[in-house]
């Protein structure tokens, strides 16, 4: 049996959310390639197959959530955990949503079940590394317990043509 958890957002739709699939690879490609230059604006797409594959391929070493809606895929979210044993108990978040699922609770969501599944494993601490003008994403995490723990100047190169901060988050669990 396949773990799911239905979800109601804001505006009234259910959604699953449950583990990213092996089988899941081209839905996931269908999600990124249907996203607005918008949804990309602070990421690094591109996310072409291979990365998408590369993403699959490393299921095993973290805690990778889909979101679905009329059986197509609207919002990834994981936890990479580290695989050095320096590093033990520590991942890194990325979030992406479909701009369609944008404002309406999902990420809350998602972000809510994965820090339940990676306290769950006992792990350690979560980071995760933000575009500074992405005010949305940090009220976000911030919502969580993560705190700034840095600042890189300059450090990611907009559609805008210009250059922008990066902010450091953690947040420890336990």
């Amino acid at each position: 049996m396949v773990e799911m958890w239905k979800i109601k957002l804001k505006d009234g739709r259910e959604v699953i959310v449950r583990f990213l699939a092996q089988d899941d690879k081209d839905r996931l490609f269908r999600m990124f390639s249907s996203m607005s230059e918008k949804a990309f604006e602070w990421s690094m797409a591109p996310y072409t197959m291979d990365v998408i594959e590369r993403w699959i391929g490393n299921i095993q070493n973290s805690i990778p959530l889909v979101a679905e809606y009329e059986n197509k895929i609207v919002g990834y979210a994981v936890i990479c955990r580290y695989m050095h044993q320096r590093r033990k108990g520590l991942g890194d978040l990325a979030i992406y949503l479909h701009q369609d699922f944008h404002r309406i609770g999902l990420g809350t969501m998602m972000t809510e079940k994965l820090l339940e599944l990676a306290r769950k494993e006992r792990m350690h601490r979560i980071e995760l590394t933000v575009v500074a003008d992405n005010e949305i994403a940090i009220r976000l995490y911030k919502k969580f317990g993560f705190k700034i723990e840095g600042v890189s100047k300059e450090s990611f190169f907009g559609f805008d043509e210009k250059y922008h901060d990066m902010v450091h988050m953690g947040l420890i669990l336990d």
